[in-house]
């Protein structure tokens, strides 16, 4: 059907985009197991990869013309982008002023932490998988367990509370590590996320099979905890929250696979080399990096990102016999 005259990321379902995903490079420090080789991945060029002018500008446009009221900055690393906390000052100063947030694997993190709070950066995700360091090291590749534990606590020092802990369960890797993490977290007043393994690896590896589910997740978890549903309304997000022990603590599962929550979808996706994804899991993209150097107008630009909205799918199709897992990794579309 034809799109109402609306300025907003509204689909023909009804949902609205909110929530913008803008990944600031695919280059990554570490080599998770679940995310690409040891060798690691062929990275974009550089020219491909979007100026720091031509970032703060599609989320500009965002914020003034699309309605975007949330962005969180993601990667690859986004750690590794240069000019980091310049982009979070540029992009806290828009008007009006979005909450911005990170998700990042936190290596560097403990050094960089109170300057990216005083640029404006409102709050930050970690990713951890284990408190066990042989077992990051396995996971990883890499040895570097402390410096994510120092960037935590960093984080909450600065003041981007609440810190959040994303943390992804591997049959045969870390699937006893569920409790220890919640322990971790809970001492240091760290939220905790559990997000089931979503197939988008770059070695297409994924195998539904070998998950550990939602439904898994909790049963280890109750083993040790006494679990409520958290009183709060979900709304748009995307965990399910549970208080441990009666609280205050409390942590949330992400059931992307087996408990879908795209009927609540808010989000919109941006990739370093300025594509528009409608969905995570989508293999449409639109091209906005091209539209703004061949000198597109910002009405042009937005006209684009709606359309790109419009079409978006009822839900991702994981659970469909036809689903085909997106060309780029999770580390090319941010996550």
């Amino acid at each position: 059907m034809p799109r109402p005259e609306n300025p907003q990321l509204i689909d023909t379902f009804g949902r609205v985009a909110t929530d913008l995903r803008v990944s600031l490079t695919d280059r990554c420090n570490l080599r998770c197991t679940y995310c690409m080789p040891a060798e690691g991945l062929d990275w974009m060029p550089g020219e491909q990869v979007l100026s720091d002018d031509e970032l703060v500008r599609l989320m500009r446009i965002a914020v003034e013309q699309l309605g975007v009221t949330d962005i969180r900055l993601t990667g690859g690393e986004p750690l590794l982008r240069p000019g980091l906390e310049d982009i979070v000052a540029r992009v806290t100063a828009l008007s009006p002023r979005p909450r911005l947030s990170m998700t990042t694997n936190g290596i560097g993190l403990a050094k960089r932490a109170a300057g990216l709070a005083a640029a404006g950066l409102n709050r930050i995700n970690v990713s951890l998988d284990t408190v066990d360091p042989e077992t990051f090291l396995k996971i990883t590749r890499r040895d570097r367990l402390s410096h994510v534990v120092a960037g935590l606590a960093a984080a909450r020092d600065a003041g981007m509370t609440p810190v959040k802990v994303n943390a992804v369960l591997i049959r045969g890797l870390n699937e006893t590590e569920a409790v220890p993490l919640l322990k971790f977290c809970l001492a240091e007043g760290y939220h905790l996320r559990f997000i089931e393994q979503m197939p988008l690896d770059a070695q297409h590896g994924w195998n539904r099979g070998e998950m550990i589910t939602a439904a898994g997740i909790l049963e280890m978890l109750e083993a040790e905890f006494t679990l409520t549903p958290f009183p709060a309304a979900r709304g748009g997000a995307p965990a399910e929250r549970w208080l441990v022990d009666g609280g205050p603590g409390d942590v949330g599962v992400i059931a992307s696979v087996t408990r879908p929550f795209c009927a609540a979808c808010e989000r919109t996706r941006l990739t370093a080399d300025g594509a528009v994804r409608s969905c995570l899991f989508s293999n449409d993209e639109t091209d906005l990096r091209s539209l703004a150097r061949a000198g597109a107008r910002d009405e042009e630009i937005a006209d684009a990102w709606r359309a790109t909205m419009w079409g978006k799918l009822a839900g991702h199709e994981i659970n469909d016999a036809g689903f085909a897992q997106p060309i780029r990794p999770m580390s090319a579309i941010g996550g």
